[in-house]
């Protein structure tokens, strides 16, 4: 009897190389985030309060910048422990408190204005807010409520920026930077456009020359309007096409100031020491209010 050997039921598979290791595959690039564009605009204020200093000597004295940045950021870390319980982003308070220091006509040994400006702005965003979101931009509603409220000892800075082509150019060139990475450059290209031709129809109504009506856009002051204010992530209306109707009417509201600056109107008078600032001041909480009641936004995708 021969002894046979069994068979097994399965046949042993031949053992397997090892695997080799796999090779990473790039990961899908997930949704590239970029720079939060906080950090952007306070970059660029930054740049643009030293480039005004050594350039035209705006700020006046650099406690100014410490009192308004040391008053910005303290009441921004109070609010918020205070009111949410959290340690906050303290970039747009530093935005706030460098654009109060940039806007501000200094008045020689009078710090006040600085101090009242940047709490002020603070405040608002938690005060004056619906749903969760502050309906001004904190350094808009600041300026305005102290060009209205203290008219005799409050200013903004204009003409003493001087219109340098470098500054002008540095101005220009950074903030088309910022607004197209923050995407948000389509606001600041359509309150230019809106501008532009209102000015047109400005001149032939009051029959001035239209270098004349359009010149104010070539200024800083109104440049950190359109590259800041108007373009607020927070304080913008969230679907683009809205955006587009609500800033032409930003520069309507302003065209309708100035063009009425010859009537013999009181309560119209302290509105022309800065229309760009009181027309979005007007219009846009009144358009954010509107969209957060009864459009709210889309879901981020």
């Amino acid at each position: 009897m021969t002894h046979e050997t069994a068979i097994p039921s399965t046949i042993p598979t031949v053992p397997s190389p090892p695997a080799a290791p796999a090779i990473a595959r790039p990961a899908a690039p997930a949704a590239r985030k970029g720079i939060d564009p906080r950090y952007l605009s306070a970059g660029f204020a930054t740049l643009i309060l030293v480039a005004g200093q050594f350039g035209a000597g705006i700020v006046g004295g650099y406690e100014r910048i410490a009192v308004s940045l040391a008053c910005a950021v303290g009441a921004e870390i109070v609010f918020s422990r205070w009111l949410r319980g959290i340690w906050p982003n303290v970039a747009s308070a530093y935005i706030s408190g460098i654009s109060i220091a940039i806007l501000t006509k200094p008045t020689p040994g009078v710090l006040w204005p600085f101090v009242v400006g940047a709490l002020m702005a603070i405040t608002s965003k938690y005060v004056l807010a619906y749903k969760n979101r502050h309906l001004w931009n904190p350094t808009n509603f600041s300026v305005s409520a102290m060009l209205l409220l203290a008219p005799e000892v409050y200013a903004v800075l204009s003409i003493q920026w001087g219109n340098s082509a470098w500054m002008v150019a540095f101005i220009w060139v950074w903030g088309f930077l910022v607004v197209k990475r923050a995407r948000v450059l389509h606001i600041t290209l359509t309150y230019l456009a809106s501008f532009v031709a209102l000015s047109a129809l400005r001149s032939w109504i009051l029959g001035e020359r239209f270098w004349t009506e359009v010149a104010p856009v070539t200024g800083p002051m109104y440049q950190l309007f359109m590259f800041f204010m108007v373009t607020d992530p927070r304080t913008i209306v969230s679907r683009r096409k809205w955006q587009y109707v609500v800033v032409v009417l930003v520069a309507v509201v302003e065209c309708a100031i100035r063009t009425l600056h010859r009537a013999d109107w009181p309560w119209l008078q302290p509105l022309l020491t800065a229309p760009p600032l009181f027309a979005l001041a007007i219009v846009g909480p009144i358009a954010l209010f509107i969209e957060l009641k009864w459009f709210p936004p889309p879901p981020r995708r």
